[in-house]
């Protein structure tokens, strides 16, 4: 059920994601020091592409990581339910569209990960600290 919270971060998401498509990313590229990703997920009732703006705290070669806090809300982010029900992704980042595949880190890999989750921005401690959610990192890799 959508809340206050909800639409508000839609519509600060759609105005994003306006501007850093007409772009290209030059502007709003990155955000804290992180570069934005525009993820593009089929929605998972819908059959629609869904596209969010998120922002990666690490990349690991040509893989992208991504973190489902929801800001520390008690339920995971659309977009990571829609990519848990289809992971083939697109994404548009730092003036580059690839077509991805997600995948959830195993526990190990969010274990190493989350030193430099957090080293980029440490809000996303806090959010995990808000909520009994174990917060999903998703990892994002060159479809084949």
């Amino acid at each position: 059920m959508a809340n206050a919270k909800d639409y508000l971060f839609r519509a600060v998401t759609g105005l994003h994601r306006r501007i850093f498509l007409a772009t290209d990313g030059k502007l709003l590229g990155s955000l804290s020091g992180m570069p934005v990703v525009a993820l593009t997920t089929t929605g998972r009732r819908s059959g629609r592409d869904r596209t969010t703006m998120l922002t990666s705290p690490a990349q690991v070669g040509e893989d992208v990581v991504l973190v489902a806090s929801y800001g520390g809300d008690d339920r995971h982010p659309a977009w990571y339910l829609n990519l848990s029900a289809n992971p083939e992704v697109t994404i548009q980042m730092q003036g580059r569209k690839r077509e991805m595949r997600a995948r959830t880190a195993s526990e190990a890999e969010k274990q190493e990960l989350w030193p430099r989750i957090t080293a980029a921005y440490d809000g996303y401690s806090g959010y995990q600290k808000r909520t009994d959610r174990n917060i999903p990192v998703v990892i994002l890799e060159p479809a084949a």
